[in-house]
């Protein structure tokens, strides 16, 4: 989803401005209300929307979607850059958390804060109310926000050609049609949307699925930084437009705060960086709205503390 981020290093100005001024800055971080302080470092809030807004009837069939209609959060990561390199932590989209009070406009009533699944906070408010319901339960600022649909994620991928990952085993999973064999293999657009969007056959579930989907946002944007795609004009053209259709971001971001972006996402997959899921105490716990994902909460403030302190993530938090 980050490959806008690559025409910085274009040397022609109207291709800067061109994708500056096509970039859909549509969320207004700066309207959120109670907010936590701004720490060390940056946070992004990465979100893969399963929105199937632009999809065909045939379309939904071939990349296995359903018809669900609106959209709610198949994935979010937060990812922080600062002073020790990156660290990419997965939010599963079932965690139980507080999500904070809102307007709801079509009522002209303020809905009360209540309990309930992090995917929730997008479906009832958007991505203000999920921002705000990430920032209430973690304790850290998001500066940025990116986020990309089903239909666009596939056309991103396919625009660079595909990107490479490599599986411990053979995996086929009929409910998202994904169907790999063991080894190292080049995913296209469809393939790698059923790797990212699979879980039932992990064996820690969801866990096993936002692992997956952290391995594929660093592989992905390792794939936009080589030079078979940034030397090359046309390709950079295609995977820049394939972005501009889909990619919703902040009213803050700019193109540099993109390529800062792409850049820690390609890090967080290096020696020096990490990639870890958010610790979890219970991952079938029962509440009202269904199972759950209950967070580990000493441990859960002891990742966000380091966080918005920008100290390095001790060995204490699991990956």
């Amino acid at each position: 989803m980050l490959l806008l981020a690559v025409v910085l290093q274009l040397t022609q100005v109207g291709a800067y401005l061109w994708a500056d001024s096509a970039l859909n800055r549509q969320v207004d971080l700066g309207s959120l209300g109670n907010r936590p302080p701004l720490g060390r470092g940056a946070n992004y809030l990465i979100v893969g929307s399963d929105s199937r807004e632009g999809l065909s009837e045939a379309d939904r069939k071939e990349l296995r979607t359903g018809s669900f209609q609106g959209a709610r959060t198949d994935s979010m990561i937060l990812l922080h850059t600062g002073a020790h390199s990156s660290t990419m932590v997965s939010l599963p989209r079932d965690s139980w958390v507080t999500v904070p009070e809102f307007f709801r406009p079509e009522t002209g009533k303020t809905t009360p804060s209540s309990d309930d699944k992090l995917n929730a906070a997008y479906a009832l408010g958007g991505p203000e109310l999920l921002v705000r319901t990430v920032e209430l339960n973690t304790g850290l600022r998001v500066d940025h926000y990116a986020e990309i649909d089903l239909g666009g994620f596939v056309d991103v991928v396919d625009a660079v050609d595909g990107v490479e990952m490599c599986v411990d085993r053979d995996i086929e999973d009929p409910s998202s049609g994904l169907d790999v064999r063991q080894g190292c293999q080049v995913l296209d657009g469809r393939t790698a949307l059923s790797f990212v969007r699979q879980r039932k056959q992990e064996a820690r579930g969801d866990l096993g699925r936002t692992a997956n989907q952290r391995r594929f946002l660093a592989a992905l944007a390792q794939r936009a930084t080589r030079s078979d795609v940034v030397l090359d004009p046309s390709r950079l053209l295609s995977a820049t437009e394939a972005v501009l259709d889909t990619l919703v971001v902040d009213k803050d971001m700019s193109l540099p705060e993109l390529l800062t972006l792409l850049r820690a996402a390609r890090d967080a997959s290096a020696d020096s960086g990490r990639q870890i899921d958010v610790p979890v105490s219970d991952v079938r716990f029962r509440t009202s709205k269904g199972i759950a994902v209950r967070w580990n909460d000493a441990r859960a403030r002891q990742l966000f503390l380091a966080l918005r302190n920008d100290l390095p993530v001790g060995s204490g938090v699991p990956d």
